[in-house]
């Protein structure tokens, strides 16, 4: 990890935003140093059954923003979600900042363009978001120099941002006793899984590690803070040292067992979009529901 530029004198003002509708952390990550922030995985509240795009959530953070009359720089997706939809375009629009992904995020356009049947229409490009990242990649939050690390496996286009003593894994890592997230997507590999988690292993031991999900395994609270070390010495899927070998079986026997998220078939539409949600030929706000297809 000496090719990054870690620095762990500099500790941003982490403020996290539980969204128990879909188990998202998100948060609002502040320079020390200035009135400068970024937030991380935003979500858009979404009732599937009525069709009906709220904001309650994204208004939380909103408020949270300005009432401690920050400047908001970034919208980082860490990937594009299947279990949620990202409210970056809405929160954009009241406070302004760019939306940023990993350059991946190509990869998984073409994969599901062809899904949901996009036609020539639908650039494939990544020229919906702001800002294409790719591995070492390092941008600003007021005085903090950040840097994007590229963890495929769940997802082709999965990045882990490190912000000062702060990294922000998106769905690469849970909690130690949640393990990590599934690799069996299209463009999912657990072998890969396995080697993005080796890298964020890699970083100094005190580093602060933030989720961008959890489900309270065995009806604990919910977390999301954890370190390194501690994953490294207690995660059931590749804490104390379990080989390549022994994650890929183990990960690809438990994601044989997992239903589709409840959301997939919106999240992907939406958020390969940076967020916005599809329209037809009329203007008119509409998504698609592929039969047979995932």
């Amino acid at each position: 990890m000496t090719d990054y530029p870690v620095n762990l004198d500099i500790k941003p003002d982490v403020k996290a935003f539980f969204d128990p509708a879909t188990n998202t952390i998100s948060y609002v990550v502040k320079d020390p140093q200035s009135n400068s922030c970024a937030v991380v995985d935003s979500v858009m509240d979404f009732d599937y059954a009525s069709g009906r795009l709220t904001s309650e959530h994204a208004d939380e953070i909103i408020a949270y923003i300005e009432t401690n009359n920050l400047k908001l720089e970034w919208l980082i997706e860490t990937h594009v979600h299947a279990d949620h939809l990202s409210a970056a375009p809405y929160i954009q629009s009241k406070l302004g900042g760019k939306i940023g992904v990993g350059e991946k995020i190509i990869v998984v356009q073409n994969v599901f363009g062809k899904v949901f049947n996009e036609g020539t229409e639908f650039q494939r490009d990544g020229s919906q978001f702001d800002a294409l990242f790719k591995d070492g990649d390092t941008y600003r939050i007021g005085e903090m120099t950040c840097f994007a690390i590229h963890t495929p496996g769940h997802t082709p286009a999965c990045m882990v941002h490190v912000v000062g003593d702060a990294a922000f894994v998106g769905d690469t890592l849970f909690m130690p006793d949640g393990g990590s997230a599934r690799a069996d997507f299209p463009g999912g590999s657990a072998e890969e899984l396995y080697d993005s988690i080796q890298k964020v292993l890699s970083l100094p031991e005190s580093m602060r590690l933030f989720m961008c999900h959890d489900y309270g395994p065995n009806g604990r609270e919910i977390q999301w803070e954890t370190t390194v070390a501690e994953e490294k010495a207690n995660n059931i899927h590749v804490g104390g040292g379990k080989t390549r070998e022994e994650f890929v079986k183990l990960r690809t026997e438990r994601d044989a067992t997992l239903d589709m998220p409840k959301l997939i078939i919106p999240s992907l539409q939406v958020n390969m979009r940076a967020g916005e949600v599809p329209t037809d030929e009329d203007g008119k706000e509409m998504l698609k529901v592929p039969v047979n297809a995932l």
